[in-house]
């Protein structure tokens, strides 16, 4: 399992914050990249994304389930992704504090490995993995800015 945690500043207070953070048809919209399949829903969205990873091919199918929250102060959701030979399941929880300037998230996700993946160095997993997160928080900021 890999563990993987930070904090993001948004200038949202919390009560505004945490209904877009909840819906999960907001935060498949902030996939760079990604197509989104169906129609995404509240508690679960769906999209297809190309991984700019040379050990991983095709495409992923991913899914984002909320699976609990208190509001306006945490989250915990699931982005389940599978492709061909390898899948991951990432749990993450969100603590959403208020400060001056607005919000900020502090947020811990666990990811468990499956497939192919599991045989990939952790090092160039990780490596890969941090850069992915980065740019999602990056089009949750973008997304957020545009509402």
């Amino acid at each position: 399992m890999l563990h993987f945690e930070g904090e993001r500043d948004f200038s949202l207070v919390p009560a505004d914050l945490w209904p877009k953070l909840r819906d999960a048809a907001f935060l498949v919209t902030c996939i760079p990249d990604a197509t989104i399949k169906g129609q995404p829903a509240r508690d679960e969205g769906q999209c297809t994304v190309r991984p700019g990873f040379a050990f991983v091919r095709g495409t992923l199918e991913v899914t984002i389930r909320i699976v609990d929250g208190v509001e306006p102060t945490s989250l915990k959701f699931m982005l389940l992704s599978k492709g061909i030979g390898s899948s991951s399941d990432v749990e993450t929880n969100l603590t959403i504090e208020k400060t001056d300037a607005g919000s900020r998230v502090r947020w811990v996700a666990d990811v468990q490995l499956g497939g192919l993946l599991k045989a990939i160095p952790s090092g160039l997993i990780r490596g890969a993995a941090q850069k992915t997160i980065e740019d999602v928080w990056n089009g949750i900021g973008r997304k957020l800015q545009e509402v």
